[in-house]
């Protein structure tokens, strides 16, 4: 018979890691070996994967961030050898995450290098996971624009936000890195397909997103040894915080839980909630892209056949109106009277004079 936990042993080992604390303190405080801890949480974060796959999809999300995390894994990227080690599985490994701003729901995610690769897998399950255009906004960083175009094409409103982190000039050092001079703005917002609002491009929500997780998340901590040994119980890691914060975290300016903000539940799960559904999740297919309806401007606007879109009418024009059907000539009748004749011409104004020219004192006498 195989030496399993109880179910009260799992759920405290379970509690400690959605709470920060590394597996060697969870060892510590539930008296679990590591190792096993660390076979459980593999588990558990790859049945919320399977998970999230099957709730999280076919969302109405009308603005959505994507941001990117750095993290590593066994080793530092400086201290990787490219002979000896798999370049793929150790070193920095950053955690890509798009978030819905109005719920505050983790829509995707994925972990691996930052590259051109990572941000076409986010992107794209970010885009087989809804049926709404949305509003996209991102960092400064240039690997997100051709991901978004091929998914959600030309006419999606995407905004990128670049901060403009400058060195003082003769102050040179990681304190004045972050430094930024007067009359300089800190964040220029610049559109890159579409026509996204401006006041609706904001970062906020998935930078505080990756503040939590680095706070409940013992794997993605600086300056610690919590980080991950292996790959795969990385990803595991990651997962099991997304889902949490998902399903069982009630934000603290919110009264329900992101998913119950989306529609996705009816209710705040448990955490033994969540570890049972986990453990019997079978495998499932993931969701595939559907079409996107594009939602209506604020304002005056009139929907384009075929369902393409929107006319919206610009600031200083006049509404939008249905078009009109040519009407036929009129037909003469006998009856008619004879159109008068046009008035005469009238005499062409007179030809302008020369201008004179006129010397403008710029100063006084």
């Amino acid at each position: 018979m195989a030496n399993v936990l109880p179910a009260e042993r799992r759920l405290e080992v379970l509690a400690a890691l959605v709470n920060g604390t590394s597996i060697r303190a969870a060892s510590r405080m539930t008296g679990v070996h590591q190792d096993t801890i660390g076979r459980f949480g593999q588990l558990v974060g790859e049945g919320c994967a399977r998970l999230h796959d099957r709730l999280v999809r076919d969302l109405a999300c009308p603005l959505v961030d994507l941001d990117e995390q750095h993290s590593w894994c066994r080793k530092r990227q400086n201290k990787v050898d490219a002979a000896k080690d798999d370049a793929a599985a150790v070193g920095e490994q950053w955690t890509w995450a798009a978030i819905c701003r109005t719920s505050k729901l983790i829509i995707a995610w994925h972990v691996g290098k930052r590259d051109q690769e990572s941000a076409d897998a986010l992107v794209e399950d970010v885009r087989a996971r809804l049926v709404v255009m949305p509003q996209i906004t991102t960092d400064g960083l240039g690997l997100y624009a051709q991901p978004i175009a091929a998914n959600f094409g030309l006419a999606v409103p995407y905004m990128q936000t670049v901060k403009n982190f400058t060195a003082r000039p003769g102050k040179p050092g990681t304190s004045e890195k972050y430094s930024v001079e007067r009359g300089v703005d800190f964040i220029q917002k610049r559109a890159v397909f579409g026509t996204p609002d401006p006041a609706k491009a904001t970062n906020y929500a998935i930078e505080r997103a990756n503040l939590t997780a680095r706070q409940w998340n013992a794997r993605l901590r600086r300056r610690t040894l919590a980080f991950s040994k292996k790959l795969t119980r990385h990803c595991a890691a990651v997962a099991l915080h997304y889902v949490y914060t998902n399903l069982c975290h009630i934000p603290r300016n919110m009264r329900v839980t992101p998913a119950m903000a989306a529609g996705i539940t009816d209710h705040v799960w448990t955490l033994e909630e969540l570890m049972v559904a986990a453990l019997v999740e079978p495998a499932g297919e993931k969701p595939e892209p559907q079409p996107l309806a594009v939602p209506k401007p604020q304002g005056p606007a009139r929907e384009l056949p075929g369902g393409r879109g929107w006319l919206r009418v610009l600031p200083g024009g006049s509404a939008p109106s249905a078009p009109v059907a040519p009407q036929p000539p009129p037909v003469a009748s006998a009856a008619a009277q004879p159109e008068p004749e046009p008035p005469p011409p009238s005499e062409p104004p007179p030809a302008p004079g020369p201008r004179r020219m006129v010397q403008l004192s710029l100063f006084g006498e």
